[in-house]
């Protein structure tokens, strides 16, 4: 019985301290102190767009949230090849923001001012920002692309 209440034990403080860490997307971040506004287009009914929306709120991001039924529409407007896609597009200081991208790579993008469009985390990563509901994390890429339809690895995350 002592192994049974051990392991229960220990698998009860690794959910709460889980729980009670936090994301892995919480730490503070250089330029964070600096309000920012960021334009986000995504669906009325997409659940992980609004705890990506939260992230970039706790990073300084000022989020005017655009709730449309045409989302095809915003990334064909701005450019945004369906490689690229993910659930949401944003716009910040002239840059396109497709997808869970951290709040991070949007603060190194907007201090380098790149030559490119945007930023990109196509699809959609268990474990990038607003994609943390499985517990499951995969590695993945934040891709830039620029106006000739070029991309290339901006920031990788193969263990975080």
């Amino acid at each position: 019985m002592y192994w049974l209440r051990t392991f229960t034990f220990l698998c009860c403080c690794t959910v709460w301290g889980s729980i009670w860490a936090g994301s892995v997307w919480d730490k503070p971040i250089e330029g964070s102190g600096q309000a920012q506004k960021i334009t986000v287009y995504r669906s009325p009914t997409c659940g992980c767009c609004g705890i990506w929306l939260d992230h970039l709120a706790k990073h300084g991001f000022e989020v005017n949230d655009v709730k449309t039924t045409e989302l095809q529409a915003v990334k064909q407007k701005y450019g945004v090849k369906n490689e690229w896609a993910s659930c949401h597009t944003a716009l910040v200081d002239g840059y396109i923001v497709e997808g869970h991208v951290p709040a991070a790579d949007i603060r190194k993008m907007l201090q380098k001012k790149p030559d490119i469009i945007g930023i990109s985390v196509p699809q959609m990563p268990h474990g990038t920002p607003g994609m943390e509901m499985s517990g499951r994390k995969e590695p993945f890429s934040v891709i830039s692309f620029d106006k000739d339809g070029n991309s290339k690895s901006f920031t990788d995350y193969l263990f975080y």
